[in-house]
């Protein structure tokens, strides 16, 4: 529905008026380089009236757009099938029944970071087996969108990574712009795209886009809205991460994200805003307790705080199949052929995602030859990289349910060494328990540890109290590109003389490991 009326999640970042320069909940300074600071303003285009049908914006589900412009179909983030973040997240929104022929057909794609939920390999294996040459756009970020692309299956060959801030001309009235984000310019970015003069600005997942510095008076505006996107505090245990505290922590956060971004939307003043990117569920079974307290924002919530701030502005909620017309929307919002609600019928809430499938991929890891016993353990974290840092992990394989089933080591990040008591010497101490089957995928393929933390399937512990930006953040961005070299370590042991320990045999939802005692 189109209704006629009127920022920052602020995940360690607190705005300041001055451009460039941000703060961080820690109170240190972050300078962001902006060059330059409003790239948009380069080549000006006259705006030119849109016909009936000539600009439309479809939503499938997610953070998945359709734009059709002119005679271009865009797509931005298509994930249509299979979970993200291992088996933590789930679709909320059945994707329209086409859509993902009309991927197939589309003539270019955005992706704007690396997320599952954005890049989905489920999804695009199908776009690999039918059009592996349809043009797909990154932005250049440090850690590169498809940096496991040559490590997966997929045959993608038009992948295309565009500088930030410098118009890309798709032809003579269709241009877009990729933009970064202030806080977490290593993955994220955001995305102006501009026909006939008309501005779509779609600011997805960024915590602080383009430093703060945003064109004015799109369009249309497009955001994320939900939060609940995090481990922490759902995964957290011990002291002060009882129920209670955790609800009262998720309601707060929900209500400054909440202001924010409706904040944002009357700065910036779009004609038109729409909440997305945040239809997500934590459906598998075993997360009952993580989706039952995991609260979100709706998009109605924020559609009408934002209506109560700046009634001039239009917003949109959209349901899968949902079509905005921009052109009729603009001229008169009320034209009830400014937007076509799904058919009746319609199937709008997914209530079926193939979890054994899924599930059973990730838990073929359980099995892998590396893990009979527990000499991937040094080769694994050195590889990683991560050391100097003065740190204690005790990591803890378990069953869904939390309950050691597998290996237990610690690893000191002050020499890298893994010793099987803690240091006598002071330190911070993290306890890990991860379900066994994602962190042997997460091992064995090389990934990055998002798919643990956020896709919450670990459960944390720590001693004091304090968040270790260096290690989380090496662990979830900063691990090699090219993963672990297992058949090389596999030949090395074939070669040794095997190890005298004594194993602990098991079975876990049908696969059975080992586990090296001493």
């Amino acid at each position: 529905m189109l209704t006629p009326q009127t920022a920052s999640h602020r995940r360690n970042l607190v705005s300041t008026q001055t451009p460039g320069i941000e703060i961080l909940a820690e109170g240190d300074l972050q300078l962001v380089e902006l060059f330059p600071p409003e790239p948009w303003l380069s080549d000006p285009r006259d705006t030119l009236e849109l016909q009936e049908g000539e600009v439309t914006v479809t939503y499938f589900t997610h953070a998945c757009m359709e734009l059709c412009l002119g005679g271009r179909r865009m797509l931005f983030d298509p994930w249509l099938t299979g979970p993200a973040f291992a088996r933590g997240w789930w679709l909320f929104h059945q994707p329209p029944a086409d859509s993902m022929d009309r991927l197939c057909s589309a003539d270019l794609i955005y992706i704007s970071h690396m997320h599952s939920d954005h890049l989905s390999y489920p999804t695009l294996k199908t776009l690999s087996e039918r059009r592996p040459d349809l043009p797909i756009y990154v932005g250049n970020t440090s850690r590169p969108v498809f940096w496991y692309l040559k490590n997966s299956t997929l045959k993608l060959t038009n992948i295309n990574v565009v500088q930030f801030g410098v118009w890309l001309n798709i032809d003579e009235q269709l241009r877009f712009m990729i933009l970064t984000d202030g806080v977490h310019p290593e993955i994220d970015t955001c995305i102006l795209v501009e026909y006939k003069g008309h501005r779509i600005l779609n600011t997805v997942d960024c915590t602080n886009p383009n430093g703060g510095r945003l064109p004015r008076n799109v369009d249309l505006m497009m955001s994320d809205f939900a939060g609940g996107a995090s481990g922490f505090p759902m995964t957290f245990e011990g002291g002060r991460y009882t129920d209670e505290w955790k609800a009262d922590f998720i309601k707060t956060d929900r209500r400054k994200l909440l202001n924010y971004k409706a904040q944002l939307v009357k700065t910036l003043q779009p004609r038109i805003y729409c909440p997305f990117a945040g239809y997500f569920v934590e459906a598998h079974p075993s997360d009952r307790n993580i989706k039952d307290m995991n609260r979100k924002n709706t998009a109605e919530e924020l559609n009408a705080l934002i209506r109560k701030t700046d009634p001039g502005i239009i917003t949109w909620t959209p349901k899968p199949g949902a079509v905005l017309d921009l052109g009729l929307a603009l001229r008169d919002p009320m034209n009830r052929k400014a937007i076509t609600e799904p058919p009746a019928g319609t199937k709008i809430y997914k209530d079926s995602w193939d979890f054994d499938m899924y599930v059973s991929q990730i838990n073929s890891s359980i099995t892998a030859e590396m893990f009979r016993d527990d000499s991937w353990i040094p080769v694994y974290y050195t590889w990683a990289g991560f050391k100097n840092y003065e740190l204690v992990v005790r990591v803890i394989e378990t069953d869904d349910d939390f309950k050691p089933v597998g290996y237990e080591y610690l690893v000191d990040f002050l020499n890298l060494t893994f010793p099987t008591e803690r240091p006598t010497r002071e330190h911070a101490y993290i306890e890990i328990k991860s379900r066994i089957g994602v962190m042997r995928h997460v091992v064995l393929n090389g990934l990055l540890w998002d798919h643990l933390y956020i896709g919450f399937q670990n459960r944390i512990s720590r001693d004091p109290d304090v968040y270790h930006h260096r290690f989380w953040n090496h662990f979830q961005t900063g691990l090699p590109t090219t993963g672990p070299d297992w058949d090389q370590f596999l030949l090395q042991k074939l070669s040794e003389p095997k190890p005298n320990m004594v194993t602990q045999g098991g079975k876990h939802n049908g696969y059975t490991y080992g586990c090296a005692l001493s």
